[in-house]
């Protein structure tokens, strides 16, 4: 009678156990995912990405965090106080030697930032007010003048100092809040300030409310600034003028492009990922009608992941889920092999 009921009991505790066991992994994981401030080209992408993952992936439940810039939800994943993160290969050449933003940060690495996909360029450039365009005329004509060049922890700002001190042009940093950029330069606070695209299309939320504030003109480097930016290993392409929805006052816009990705780390498991960036490419074409910044993915999903790859592959290691998808997709480089995350 005893071991009947003995055995009874543990049936109804193993029971319990196994349903306990499918009741959570029923449960979607949360994965609080960063993103550089609301109004910016990294917040409005990712709640697009989000709103379609969230339906596709329902195993995960994702929340975006807006943070002070991406080089914060960088950190902030390095210190596992992220599951996700918006990385470029501006902050990841940064992370890699120790420099810039990310100088000292090493000893408070407690997992390294790994990428896992790449979404889109953003695309740097400058503009003075349009009362200056026939006294500001290049950018070496910025020295000594009062520029905005983007908050402090952003890497379009750290992308654009870069190329400014790769031309030598030695000017004032002003900070000012991007909700008052347009009225600053108005005013004359500021002799210019950033402007920026995403895939080389979609201008910021940010820029928008500056244009309403202040008659801004396009200032493009000089055809001889532009022959050093290229020797000196920048890309540069040309960005419609129509981009901006308003008159640029220049008939074409020079910017500077580098990568950007939504990234994820070992604890999303390599099936995860390659089913994200499965997701991802069957949704392409409708994420770039929400948002112009998944344009690039859109018309190539593939080739943009390798060209992601390529420009950070000696920086960050890579995510094994990106890399069986790239190899299924054909465009995955053997010497890539001994680059792949671990545990």
């Amino acid at each position: 009678m005893l071991k009947r009921v003995l055995t009874a009991i543990a049936a109804v505790a193993l029971a319990t156990v196994t349903a306990a066991v499918a009741w959570s992994q029923a449960q979607p994981k949360d994965l609080k995912w960063g993103t550089p401030p609301v109004g910016t080209a990294g917040h409005k992408a990712l709640v697009a990405l989000s709103t379609v993952l969230n339906k596709e992936m329902p195993e995960y439940r994702i929340s975006v965090l807006p943070t002070a810039g991406a080089v914060a939800t960088v950190k902030g994943f390095a210190t596992k106080e992220l599951d996700g993160f918006y990385g470029s290969d501006v902050a990841f050449h940064e992370l890699a030697s120790d420099s810039a933003r990310f100088k000292g940060f090493k000893a408070h690495i407690q997992r390294m930032p790994i990428q896992s996909f790449w979404s889109n360029t953003i695309e740097i450039g400058l503009a003075v007010h349009v009362r200056n365009k026939d006294k500001i005329k290049s950018w070496g004509d910025l020295a000594g003048k009062r520029v905005f060049t983007g908050p402090l922890p952003f890497d379009t700002r750290a992308h654009t100092e870069r190329a400014l001190n790769a031309l030598g042009v030695k000017f004032n940093y002003v900070q000012v809040d991007l909700a008052t950029a347009g009225s600053q330069l108005e005013s004359g606070a500021i002799d210019a300030m950033t402007i920026y695209t995403g895939s080389e299309s979609s201008p910021p939320p940010w820029l928008a409310e500056a244009s309403l504030a202040a008659d801004w003109a396009a200032l493009n480097p000089s055809s001889s600034e532009l022959a050093e930016l290229k020797k000196q290993g920048f890309t540069l392409v040309e960005v419609s003028p129509k981009s901006f929805n308003r008159d640029v006052h220049a008939d074409k816009v020079i910017e500077l492009p580098f990568y950007y990705g939504f990234d994820v780390g070992l604890d999303v498991p390599e099936a995860q990922v390659y089913k994200l960036l499965t997701v991802v490419e069957k949704n392409a074409t409708e994420l770039a009608k929400v948002d112009p910044t998944f344009a690039q993915i859109a018309k190539d999903m593939k080739g943009f992941q390798a060209r992601g790859v390529a420009s950070s592959v000696d920086l960050v290691p890579i995510h094994p889920g990106l890399a069986k998808w790239m190899r299924e997709k054909g465009v995955w480089d053997a010497k890539w092999d001994s680059k792949i995350a671990t545990n």
